[in-house]
């Protein structure tokens, strides 16, 4: 993944692909752990989510700059959760959801692990991409599974480093995986329940 420019003090830029911010433009905090998703990988992922982003209730857990999350608001999202830990990423996080005026969206300071073992509640759309230092998604993904924090037949994007295709928990299946370099991304579903036409992935 793309790592923040470090053209001014703590800040890089990325744009937003599509819809009612397209073009927009996303301040990136300086941070080690921070690879905002490339342009081509959010197109081709927010491709595979068209038939589904629009009204969605999403959750961008490891929001970092909240490009994930963002821009399913901008294609038309009713709702996006960014979580994030990193008290100057969120500082970033916050001033992006001030100059977009993004209204239906909620920044949440928390450790991903902590806030994923509260209280629950189901979100149609899931994106989970920690640092892959971390060795946190297999984790994530059994939170995820089963403490109910994606509704039947809800959407799990999932971004790691190798070709290998993530392990997913029981219930889960794989419909869209694909690399870019040496960076896999993975569209899961939860459950046997269909989100909209069937015949879409």
């Amino acid at each position: 993944m793309a790592t923040a420019n470090r053209r001014s003090p703590g800040l890089g830029r990325l744009r937003i692909i599509g819809g009612n911010w397209r073009s927009r433009r996303l301040r990136v905090a300086e941070s080690e752990d921070l690879r905002p998703t490339p342009d081509r990988v959010r197109e081709t992922l927010f491709n595979w989510l068209q038939p589904w982003i629009n009204g969605a209730d999403c959750l961008d857990l490891f929001a970092g700059s909240g490009a994930l999350g963002l821009e399913a608001l901008s294609r038309g999202a009713a709702r996006a959760v960014l979580v994030e830990r990193d008290p100057a990423v969120i500082a970033v996080l916050k001033l992006n959801v001030a100059e977009l005026d993004a209204s239906g969206t909620e920044v949440v300071a928390a450790d991903c692990m902590g806030y994923l073992q509260g209280m629950a509640r189901a979100f149609d759309i899931v994106f989970l991409d920690p640092p892959y230092r971390s060795g946190l998604l297999p984790a994530c993904c059994e939170l995820l599974a089963h403490r109910g924090w994606v509704r039947p037949g809800g959407l799990i994007y999932l971004e790691a480093p190798g070709a290998q295709e993530p392990a997913l928990p029981d219930g889960w299946t794989l419909v869209r995986s694909r690399r870019a370099g040496q960076v896999g991304y993975h569209l899961a579903r939860s459950g046997p329940q269909q989100v909209g036409p069937p015949s879409s992935l």
